[in-house]
C-alpha cells in the first residue's frame, strides 16, 4: 500500500540566471550611483537683457573619479545642435585647453571646483535658445551625460507686481496688531476687575468693623458700666 505524505516541500533553488540577473542588476545600480552627473544648478533658465553680459553655469562630479573626461557646451539652434566649445579633462585638478567655436564666448570654469562654466558676452536675440552642457568619462565606459540650461533674452527686464503680496502682509499684519490690541485690552481690564475687587473687600472689612462697635458687640467699650456696690 502506497502511502502519501502531506507536508510543505523545502524551497528550491531557482533557475541561476534569475541570480546572475539580480547581481547584475545591483552591481549597474551601484554604478549608476557612482557614475558622473552634469548639473546647471537648481535655477534651469535665465531672463538677460539684450547686450548684457551672462554666465551659462555647469559643474560635474563622479564618485569614481574621471580620466580624459570629455566635454563641451552645445547651442540648439532650430533643432540643429552647434557646437560652442569643447575640451578633455585629464584628470582631477588640471585646468583644460578649451576650444571656443562661437563669438563672444568665455570659457570661465578652469576645472576649479569641476566648474565648467561659459561666459556670453553682449549677447543677442539670436542668442536665446536652449545650452546643453555635455560630459562623456572613459571610466563609466563612455557613458554620456548632459544637463541643459535655457536663455531668455528680452528688451527690458519685467517689473514684477507685487500688489498682492503687499495687500496680503498688510491683512496679516493688522491682523496680528489687532490680536496684540485685544490682548493688552483684556490684560488691562481684568488687572483693574482685581485691583477693584481688592478695595471692595478693604471697604467691607471696614464697615464690619465699624458696625461691631457701633452695635455694642464684643469689644466695644460703649455699653459698659460698672457694676453697683451693695451697702
Amino acid at each position: 500500500m502506497e502511502v502519501r505524505r502531506v507536508g510543505v516541500e523545502p524551497l528550491r533553488p531557482g533557475p541561476p540566471h534569475i541570480a546572475v540577473g539580480l547581481i547584475f542588476s545591483v552591481l549597474f545600480g551601484v554604478w549608476s550611483a557612482q557614475g558622473l552627473e552634469m548639473s546647471v544648478g537648481k535655477v534651469l533658465s535665465l531672463e538677460a537683457v539684450n547686450g548684457s553680459t551672462v554666465m551659462l553655469p555647469c559643474t560635474y562630479s563622479s564618485c569614481i573619479g574621471i580620466h580624459n573626461l570629455y566635454f563641451n557646451w552645445q547651442f540648439n539652434d532650430n533643432g540643429t545642435m552647434h557646437k560652442v566649445c569643447e575640451s578633455v579633462i585629464a584628470s582631477e585638478g588640471v585646468e583644460p585647453e578649451v576650444s571656443i567655436y562661437r563669438e563672444r564666448v568665455e570659457f570661465v570654469g578652469k576645472n576649479r571646483n569641476n566648474n565648467i562654466s561659459i561666459l556670453l558676452w553682449n549677447i543677442t536675440f539670436e542668442d536665446g535658445g536652449q545650452y546643453t552642457c555635455f560630459g562623456r568619462n572613459p571610466k563609466e565606459k563612455d557613458k554620456n551625460h548632459s544637463a541643459t540650461f535655457t536663455l531668455i533674452v528680452v528688451d527690458e527686464l519685467r517689473v514684477v507686481d507685487n500688489t498682492l503680496t503687499i495687500i496680503i502682509a498688510s491683512a496679516v499684519g493688522g491682523a496680528i496688531a489687532l490680536l496684540m490690541g485685544f490682548m493688552l485690552l483684556k490684560n488691562f481690564t481684568l488687572f483693574v476687575l482685581a485691583k477693584l475687587e481688592e478695595k471692595n473687600k478693604e471697604c467691607l472689612v471696614t464697615s464690619s468693623g465699624i458696625d461691631n462697635t457701633e452695635n455694642g458687640l464684643s469689644g466695644s467699650k460703649a455699653d459698659s458700666k460698672p457694676t453697683p456696690k451693695k451697702k
